[in-house]
């Protein structure tokens, strides 16, 4: 399984939101410290505004920062929002597939409690949980 890029950087921007909650970060700033595209984490922003993750001020002093507190933020809810789906293989999309086992498969069943055990294992975290003293130290050095 792979995560698609805007999760990546909803996980990112989080984090980085986290490790400064008494201010507003830019887009910017954000973009530059990880080395992303800009254009891309505006519309990663955009969306978790709109979920309530994350709250967003217009204008020139603006910016963004945490919509909850970070013991609030549910790794699993989030990349719930992010994720378009999680159709490991053909036959697990709503269209159906094209197997003459499709039914009968015993892999489609396997993937998808795997699917379910991977997102119950991140339903255990949260934001605080990824914001380790390490991590925060990383993010707090692109402050200065």
């Amino acid at each position: 399984m792979r995560l698609n890029l805007s999760t990546d950087y909803a996980l990112r921007l989080l984090m980085y939101l986290g490790t400064h909650p008494d201010r507003l970060c830019t887009i910017q700033e954000v973009a530059e410290r990880f080395d992303i595209s800009r254009t891309h984490l505006m519309k990663v922003a955009n969306l978790l505004s709109q979920r309530g993750w994350v709250r967003s001020v217009r204008g020139k002093n603006g910016g963004l920062q945490l919509g909850k507190a970070a013991e609030a933020i549910n790794v699993g809810a989030v990349v719930r929002d992010t994720e378009a789906d999680f159709q490991l293989v053909e036959c697990m999309g709503t269209q159906g597939a094209h197997c003459l086992l499709d039914n009968r498969c015993q892999l489609k069943r396997l993937l998808h409690q795997a699917t379910l055990a991977f997102l119950a294992h991140l339903d255990a975290y949260t934001l605080v949980d990824l914001l380790q003293p390490e991590t925060r130290q990383i993010l707090l050095e692109s402050a200065s």
